[in-house]
């Protein structure tokens, strides 16, 4: 009797304790399979908090969506440093300055890849002022292309999502925030463009810097450490002292074929979209996550794929 009561009493401490856990400082994840929309694991997914260098994943969507609406080739499609890169401080691996030039590509394997902060400025210096441009309006183009970042987020169902600007880097004064639900939606939608799939699977890209003096070339390394393990396709890291270590991985298995009452086969294709916020082991966390996502789905398909609150149990990610 002793023995329970104890047990009881340190129960209700540790779970006190858990309460006044602030947001800050708690780990948030989702795990999901991509075509299904199926919720698989989940922890804290809806808290919002900043997702730091996650937030160039909306950045490289627009980005993409743009060039295809507008036939452009990523490739062919030149951008020039602006001289608003002043603005953002931190590091400047390749040394852009402003005049610089390098193709839509190449931005985004350095902003994806690469997370470098100043290549993703630059993406959305050049999208926002094709788009103040085509508008007529006299805006600020990085806001313009800022505010397309937002209206992705709506489409897509992020309620609990805002961008503040491309990169992700924290500023005084502006409150930008999303969840880790609201990322997987985003990781989905991002693996269906076959551009983007190819970009974030990469482990090293070289690219081109045209400036005054000539070409400059680089390789780019993926920080995404998972890029290369079996069956591991993307998609993007982040970290700053406001967000944590955050990862959004994406896995996938050869799809399932099983034959139908009427002879033919069925396929059902299999990708796991993996979110971690605030995670100081993230990759090892990701990897343990995606192990567990995969057993879970795997039961969840062998016992008919039930679902009893789809509002709770399942995502739709609209095709846009």
């Amino acid at each position: 009797m002793i023995q329970i009561k104890l047990t009881k009493r340190f129960l209700s401490l540790a779970l006190a304790v858990l309460a006044v856990i602030p947001a800050s400082a708690q780990e948030c994840y989702m795990v999901m399979e991509a075509h299904s929309g199926k919720v698989l694991l989940a922890t804290n997914s809806t808290t919002k908090r900043p997702i730091a260098s996650l937030t160039k994943i909306a950045t490289a969507v627009v980005a993409v969506d743009w060039a295809t609406a507008a036939g452009k080739e990523l490739a062919n499609e030149e951008l020039t440093v602006p001289p608003t890169i002043s603005l953002v401080g931190g590091s400047n691996a390749m040394n852009l300055q402003p005049g610089d030039r390098m193709t839509l590509r190449d931005a985004l394997y350095a902003s994806m890849l690469g997370s470098d902060n100043l290549a993703a400025l630059t993406i959305a210096d050049h999208v926002g002022k094709q788009l103040v441009t085509k508008r007529g309006k006299g805006t600020d183009p990085v806001a313009e292309f800022v505010g397309e970042m937002n209206l992705l987020a709506k489409a897509l169902g992020m309620t609990d999502t805002r961008f503040a600007n491309p990169h992700g880097l924290e500023r005084p004064g502006t409150k930008a925030y999303s969840t880790a639900a609201d990322v997987a939606r985003l990781s989905v939608y991002t693996m269906r463009r076959n551009a983007l799939n190819f970009i974030v699977s990469q482990k090293t890209r070289k690219i081109t810097v045209k400036g005054p003096e000539g070409d400059r070339y680089f390789t780019i390394t993926n920080t995404n450490e998972l890029v290369g393990e079996e069956g591991i396709h993307g998609i993007k890291t982040g970290t700053n002292t406001a967000a944590g270590p955050c990862l959004a991985a994406c896995s996938e298995l050869k799809p399932l074929v099983r034959d139908k009452p009427d002879g033919s086969k069925g396929v059902t294709p299999r990708r796991l979209i993996v979110v971690v916020l605030n995670s100081p082991d993230r990759f090892n966390r990701a990897r343990g996550l995606i192990a567990e996502g995969w057993k879970f789905y795997d039961s969840w398909i062998s016992n008919g794929a039930p679902v009893k609150e789809r509002q709770r149990e399942i995502i739709s990610v609209p095709i846009l």
